[in-house]
């Protein structure tokens, strides 16, 4: 065992290291956790695919008024122009990249961010059981990337 450096607590960072590798290995080794992150995957895909597409036609993503924050919210990206299509184009990138299993990786980590932004703009403009979903989407997203730890850390390194 390599020992990469000791931690402030005295633990070592490759025993820790070395754990999450055995860990991880074990969990893809279970057929169901392996099933499960596939249809993981495609639900996120099936999540952003509608909204990204909506955005990148430069259609309105709902039809509350402006005089309500949500409403209010929503007319103002979209009178960004572009920049409401970016966003719908960075969704639809991301959903196509989950679906492909050697680009699944980088598709979670193009997910994430968006998903996280979707989240906190959800909470803090209350919308009405959004949170909900949009959290369950982050936590899984976030999942996914645990999943592809292994990759992500080469990256890292």
């Amino acid at each position: 065992m390599e020992q990469i450096g000791q931690h402030a607590t005295g633990v070592s960072v490759g025993l820790i290291s070395d754990g999450t590798d055995r860990l991880l290995e074990r969990m893809r080794s279970v057929r169901l956790l392996r099933l499960f992150t596939i249809f993981t995957r495609v639900l996120l895909a099936i999540g952003f695919t509608p909204s990204g597409l909506t955005k990148v036609l430069g259609n309105r993503f709902t039809l509350l008024g402006i005089e309500t924050p949500v409403g209010f919210f929503f007319e103002a990206m979209y009178r960004t122009g572009f920049y409401w299509r970016f966003i719908g184009i960075c969704q639809l990138t991301a959903a196509l990249l989950l679906l492909i299993p050697r680009t699944a990786t980088l598709g979670a980590l193009i997910y994430f961010p968006i998903i996280l932004n979707i989240f906190i703009i959800t909470v803090s403009l209350n919308f009405t059981g959004t949170p909900f979903i949009t959290g369950a989407m982050l936590l899984a997203s976030l999942y996914l990337l645990c999943w592809d730890f292994d990759k992500l850390k080469k990256i890292i390194k």
